[in-house]
């Protein structure tokens, strides 16, 4: 039997998704031996950290509109060319500014790149399958998250953190070659897809015309989409202490060793890849079974609550190895509600998935760029890691709650009817 074409571009989402978490979490592990080299304090390292996060959150809607309107294929080879060449540049650093400098501009070009790949799934993948599709994406995420600790300290050891980021970098140059090779922005263009493929991804109604003007009026007036932005912003604060802090916290704080560091630094990551393949397929069954508000909104209530528990929970226990599971487990309870999030943008946006996509994760970034500063001003300033978690277990409870408010019936396109 044939493999279906869409399977394809699945495995290329999930291979890029691989990437971009190599990409942006081997700079964590690497951070203390680039703050020694360079003579850098805790707080100028949470600027090297957010500077990244400053600049994917200005270009991403940039960059979501430009999938929308020339297409994922040119857009997504053009971003991964760029953040790839910015990784490699990465281990050039030689000073503070440059350091900022670089990874700015690494964020700068990686804008843009989930929401490519969910024009991508709007045009490949029916309602049905794109909960699944979201899952799977977001497994590869996980699983970057998961494999970038260890192999960025096998690397380091063998070259050093500087030829680290130039091994890095060269995965993306060889995706983005093979992508523009493969991918074509419609089904119908593409020479594998056949009739019965075709019909089966078109199952939903017509095709809404591809490069349609975005409704920017409709879209500022949306409370929904702000609800939307919201929750993702407390998702992506939540996120980036995992991304930026978490091996100096369990090394350096909780005293485990490099290695077992490392191992649990990966841990959040490989069971959030679990519970982004379970949430992609909860979202889809519920969605079918119980409509979109319990299949999405309930969903991401639950997920984002669970979340916030957690992370308290770790502040009440002693024994260090419980409390790096329980934070580990907070950020998969978060993920059980994030191929919700993704689809329910598919669901709202329709035609205009780039743009609402890239809305939502221009906040979840600006979440991002909050979390390492506003962690290491607290640590700085009080001494205090239990009252960072606090903060984020509050913010995660504030996401809870727009969860509530987040209608997926209630598309874009026809706001108000």
């Amino acid at each position: 039997m044939t493999r279906p074409v869409r399977s394809k571009v699945l495995g290329f989402a999930v291979a890029l998704s691989v990437i971009t978490y190599l990409d942006r979490v081997c700079i964590s592990t690497a951070a203390p031996y680039i703050t020694k080299e360079l003579g850098l304090t805790m707080l100028q390292m949470s600027v090297v950290f957010s500077a990244f996060t400053l600049a994917y959150s200005l270009f991403e809607i940039p960059s979501g509109w430009l999938a929308d309107t020339r297409g994922a294929r040119s857009v997504v080879t053009r971003i991964v060319l760029w953040w790839s060449a910015f990784t490699m540049a990465t281990g050039a650093a030689w000073s503070y500014g440059s350091l900022v400098a670089t990874r700015f501009l690494f964020g700068a070009g990686e804008a843009g790149a989930f929401p490519g790949v969910s024009r991508a799934f709007s045009r490949w993948f029916p309602v049905r399958e794109r909960g699944r599709a979201n899952g799977f994406l977001f497994l590869g995420s996980r699983a970057g998250g998961a494999l970038a600790p260890a192999l960025s300290l096998l690397l380091i050891h063998q070259w050093g953190w500087r030829w680290s980021f130039a091994a890095f970098g060269s995965i993306g140059l060889a995706w983005a070659f093979l992508w523009y090779r493969f991918f074509r922005d419609e089904p119908e263009e593409h020479p594998e897809v056949g009739a019965a493929e075709l019909e089966w991804i078109q199952q939903d109604g017509p095709r809404e015309k591809s490069h349609a003007p975005v409704p920017w009026r409709k879209l500022l007036e949306s409370r929904n989409l702000y609800a939307i932005c919201g929750m993702y912003f407390a998702f992506g604060y939540g996120l980036y202490f995992y991304f930026t802090w978490l091996p100096t916290y369990l090394i350096q704080v909780l005293g485990f060793s490099a290695f077992a560091g490392g191992a649990l630094a990966g841990l959040p990551f490989v069971l959030a890849g679990g519970a982004d393949l379970l949430g992609g397929l909860l979202t889809d069954r519920l969605s079918a079974i119980r409509g979109l508000k319990v299949g999405r909104s309930l969903l991401g209530f639950c997920a984002f609550s669970g979340s916030a528990l957690l992370l308290l929970g770790s502040t009440a226990v002693d024994e260090r190895l419980p409390k790096a599971i329980l934070i580990a487990l907070a950020l998969a309870s978060a993920d059980l509600g994030l191929a919700a999030a993704w689809a329910v943008c598919l669901d709202v946006g329709r035609r205009h998935a780039g743009v609402v996509t890239g809305a939502m994760n221009t906040f979840g970034n600006l979440g991002g760029m909050f979390a390492p500063l506003v962690v290491g001003t607290v640590v700085q300033r009080f001494g205090s890691w239990t009252v960072a978690f606090q903060v984020s277990a509050a913010i995660y409870a504030m996401g809870a709650l727009l969860w509530l408010l987040i209608d997926p019936t209630r598309r874009l396109s026809g706001e108000g009817s």
